[in-house]
């Protein structure tokens, strides 16, 4: 599965670049190197990786790049400093990582339930009872 990286530099002139690639690594040697003389950073190096957030779909990190190019500094200096909740624009991306994180939760509790009711059933918490309170209420 491609991951796609929406990446946000510091230059020595203390500007940003935002940029997208699908590798990380090689883009970074691309721009600390100045391997195109044309470029922005070139001119503004040495540079800095201060942020980056990646998607599985190319789609999404395109539209979250051009988003992200036409914000203010004090915006990107907040996603940077890990500020997300100050971003209204950032809310949609927030919803789905705690959706995700939610369905991780549940996924991890049901595991754990299972589990219990499986070792019961066998005999292995005899004495683990009290341990496994919170869990015997519900089967």
């Amino acid at each position: 599965m491609n991951q796609y990286f929406v990446y946000i530099l510091l230059c020595s002139d203390d500007s940003y670049y935002t940029g997208i690639t699908n590798d990380l690594e090689r883009r970074m040697y691309e721009h600390e190197n100045g391997t195109d003389p044309g470029s922005y950073t070139c001119k503004r190096r040495p540079v800095k990786l201060v942020f980056y957030e990646p998607f599985p779909d190319p789609v999404q990190a395109i539209a979250f790049e051009k988003q992200v190019k036409g914000w203010s500094r004090a915006k990107k200096e907040a996603i940077i400093k890990g500020n997300w909740i100050y971003c209204r624009d950032c809310r949609k991306i927030i919803w789905e990582k705690m959706k995700i994180r939610k369905a991780f939760a549940h996924m991890l509790r049901q595991a754990q339930h299972d589990l219990f009711l499986l070792l019961r059933e066998i005999g292995w918490l005899t004495d683990l009872k009290p341990v496994y309170a919170p869990f015997l209420h519900s089967s």
